[in-house]
């Protein structure tokens, strides 16, 4: 969030910004609780892959100044056509932003697509050891870096030493820990989208989503991240979410533990109930973070928690 915070800081009082419509909660929060409210930076939220869709959104007054969007966003797992959004922007001479979280540094890599600002959470995969809360902006840009060195040392957005060296210590790992993640995930997903009691699954490695070939042009892998909608209600998704004993009930994610959550009731409970079902997360969608322990006991976990839905006292 602090990183974030320093990106949102780039606009000025009376600017607008567009940001993906399924965008993290804590973002959507920061927008409409904070930037909006107290800086008189209004936003707006869009579907960028409804075609057309981003540049009719664009607006002259309030000036449209920065364009903020995760691939793959959290929670649906949307995948954005980054190249579009950068060439749009650059006809309107507009910052860019990617959330690249979800997809890790090892995933794919923004800049190389014209992005003006990355944005990760280092507590997620670049730590990726449940033990630092950070964030980090990257950009090529030699003049937004001085905007944004200048930003954070002002408003005090600084990561302590002893988290950067333990952020530095996961970034040493991260390819490897990163294989073994999307290997588990691939082997998740397949058998949640074989699952009676599963109704949708969404990952970017699967042919069944829909961006899937936009996925295998700008991903080079596909990450540890997956959603899917268990077949039936909320009480349903909170059966299945109890029971389990090898995956942690938690709203992290990008660990060596594999954590699970309810978006609905979770990362995503401080988004309006209308904008949760506008985007499609619905009470009985259920978030994956993979992690690297053995397959077959994550399967098998899944296994014995499901045998638990759709059970009426």
């Amino acid at each position: 969030m602090a990183a974030l915070t320093a990106v949102v800081h780039l606009c000025k009082h009376g600017d607008h910004i567009i940001c993906c419509d399924d965008s993290y909660g804590g973002t959507q929060r920061l927008l409409r609780t904070i930037a909006g409210p107290i800086y008189n930076i209004s936003s707006s939220y869009v579907d960028f892959n409804n075609p057309g869709t981003l540049e009719k959104e664009i607006q002259k007054n309030p000036n449209t100044t920065l364009i903020m969007f995760e691939t793959p966003s959290n929670p649906t797992l949307k995948i954005i056509d980054i190249q579009n959004v950068v060439t749009v922007a650059k006809k309107y001479n507009i910052l860019t932003s990617c959330d690249n979280t979800f997809s890790s540094l090892n995933g794919s890599q923004p800049l190389s697509f014209g992005v003006d600002v990355v944005v990760h959470a280092i507590t997620k995969y670049i730590n990726g050891h449940s033990d630092v809360l950070g964030g980090v902006v990257l950009t090529a840009n030699p003049e937004l870096h001085g905007k944004l060195r200048h930003i954070q040392n002002s408003i005090g957005a600084v990561l302590s030493p002893f988290d950067s060296y333990l952020a530095l210590r996961g970034v040493k790992t991260l390819s490897i820990r990163m294989e073994k993640c999307e290997k588990n995930a691939m082997a998740i997903a397949t058998y949640l989208e074989n699952h009676k009691k599963v109704s949708k699954v969404l990952y970017p490695g699967l042919k069944s989503h829909p961006q899937h070939e936009l996925a295998c042009k700008q991903m080079k892998s596909f990450g540890g991240m997956i959603s899917f909608f268990v077949d039936g209600d909320l009480s349903d998704c909170k059966s299945l979410l109890s029971n389990l004993k090898v995956f942690a009930l938690a709203e992290s994610l990008g660990a060596v533990e594999s954590l699970i959550e309810s978006p609905a009731l979770m990362t995503h409970q401080s988004v309006p109930v209308e904008r949760l079902k506008e985007v499609g997360v619905e009470p009985n969608l259920v978030r994956v973070s993979v992690g690297i322990e053995d397959v077959e006991d994550l399967i098998n976990d899944f296994d014995q928690a499901f045998s638990f839905v759709g059970e009426k006292n």
